[in-house]
């Protein structure tokens, strides 16, 4: 099992900031909608998982010019948890349109695309190995790639059958994570093996499967019972062939008093955990070797929560990471941690060559004092490298003067935050994907998104976040 570094304890000895108006002189943003549309509509299939579920990757991408998403519809008289099937949509001058859609096989999760600046596009599958359609529950499951050309999407599609490290046992829980490097055309899929480890493979510029392996988690030594941390809803990032992983430790509560409490409180006999932020990278891919983990956060001590927003490989190699944070699980507070307080956070850092090297607070709403609890941050970054953060307000409290919604905030070179500014969407996106340089997409100024407008409804909308724009070739107000 790979160690985690030392250098977890460098980022507790960085400054905490919280948003200051006299920390920064940016300047202030008033976000332009340029487009809201219905994408589709959805049933949930009650498996567990749903359009958003493979929130690490992206469901949007950008390719040849045009805008293509992934969707999931769920199967009638279908059981789960393999009930689902995928669907393509591009966007058009009519609108949104379903160019393809899986003819005959079943799954259980979402289906991220990838792509390159001028196509293909990729759409990652994991169609179950279960034949027949009425057996509930899991089994076998066989990842593919899905090739399309996208000046003819409806044309039909080449697929690939990823090669692997041996023969993997693959299920309907891939936990995958799928991400591009859309200039020089080549990606990476990651998929799950249990509690263990990530098998990955790694497709070059000229079409070979040129590399597999093994991503071993970290070891949690200080457990009740030591054992792997599985890490799942990771942000990766390739370019260059370096590659960037950062997720969320996701395995049953580890420490048995709180386990034993927590059944007594729902019944079940699982609970996960969600606390604890992992970061790992290699400088080239085709080495196979990952470097040690860096723990960037972690809520453990307090039974908190953990969750990886998104992440950018800025020009200079450095990985910027943006998260969000809650301090306790307020369901144990009394019996456990009596004087802890509650606190919210969004939370930014800069992590290069393995060590932290800024760490900010964006937003943060400590018990008994005013202010906001922000969730689902994601980057938009522009093609002169202006780093944005989207998100969404779940909570707020009436003396801020700040409403829910969603809101865009600019940082500086420096890593400071700027002042937030709300985004008048006429339906605010409570979680969403963007199209994001890790799914392949081409930098641009307009901020694209794919998100839940509803419990049944999957919207698209384009945003730009500054004052006056310039024209963006990179992302025409055309489909």
């Amino acid at each position: 099992m790979k160690r985690i570094s030392a250098a977890f304890c460098i980022l507790i000895l960085l400054p905490t900031l919280t948003y200051t108006p006299a920390a920064f002189a940016l300047p202030e943003l008033r976000p332009v909608v340029e487009a809201e549309e219905t994408v589709y509509q959805y049933t949930p299939a009650d498996n567990g998982a749903g359009p958003l579920w493979c929130r690490g990757s992206t469901s949007l991408v950008r390719a040849g010019g045009k805008l293509f998403a992934s969707g999931l519809e769920t199967l009638e008289g279908v059981p789960p948890l393999n009930n689902c099937r995928w669907m393509l949509f591009q966007r058009t001058s009519e609108g949104w349109r379903q160019v393809a859609v899986d003819p005959k096989d079943r799954t259980r999760e979402p289906c991220p695309l990838a792509a390159f600046h001028n196509g293909p596009v990729f759409l990652s599958v994991n169609p179950t190995l279960v034949t027949d359609r009425q057996a509930g529950g899991g089994g076998p499951a066989r990842p593919e790639i899905l090739v399309f050309n996208p000046a003819n999407a409806a044309g039909g599609y080449e697929t690939l059958l990823p090669t692997w490290d041996g023969t993997p046992a693959f299920t309907e829980h891939s936990y995958r994570s799928f991400a591009a490097d859309g200039i020089n055309r080549e990606f990476i899929l990651f998929q799950n093996i249990g509690y263990t480890h990530a098998e990955w493979t790694f497709r070059d510029r000229d079409g070979h499967w040129a590399r597999q392996g093994r991503l071993e988690w970290p070891w949690g030594a200080e457990y009740d019972t030591p054992q792997p941390v599985r890490v799942c809803y990771p942000n990766v990032a390739i370019t260059n062939r370096t590659v960037h992983f950062c997720g969320v430790s996701d395995i049953v509560e580890p420490y048995g008093e709180w386990r034993t409490f927590k059944k007594e409180l729902t019944g079940n006999e699982w609970d996960y955990d969600f606390r604890r932020l992992f970061y790992t990278w290699t400088r080239d891919i085709t080495t196979g070797a990952f470097e040690d983990w860096v723990e960037i956060a972690s809520r453990d001590k307090t039974c908190g929560w953990v969750m990886p927003g998104d992440l950018w490989v800025a020009p200079d190699g450095a990985a910027h990471l943006v998260w969000t944070e809650q301090a306790i699980d307020e369901r144990l507070r009394e019996k456990f941690f009596p004087g802890a307080v509650q606190r919210h956070e969004m939370n930014y850092a800069v992590v290069k060559e393995g060590k932290v090297s800024k760490r900010r607070t964006l937003v943060a709403r400590e018990e008994g004092t005013p202010g906001v609890k922000a969730v689902e941050p994601r980057f938009h970054v522009t093609p002169e490298n202006r780093i944005f953060v989207f998100y969404y307000i779940s909570e707020a409290a009436p003396e801020t003067g700040v409403t829910t919604g969603n809101y865009l905030m600019e940082i500086s070179t420096d890593g400071e935050p700027g002042v937030p500014a709300a985004v008048p969407l006429a339906h605010p996106l409570s979680s969403y994907f963007t199209a994001t340089v890790r799914g392949g997409s081409p930098p641009s100024k307009s901020l694209e998104l794919l998100g839940a407008r509803d419990a049944t409804t999957m919207g698209y909308a384009r945003i730009q976040p500054d004052t006056n724009p310039e024209i963006d070739t990179a992302s025409p107000a055309a489909p």
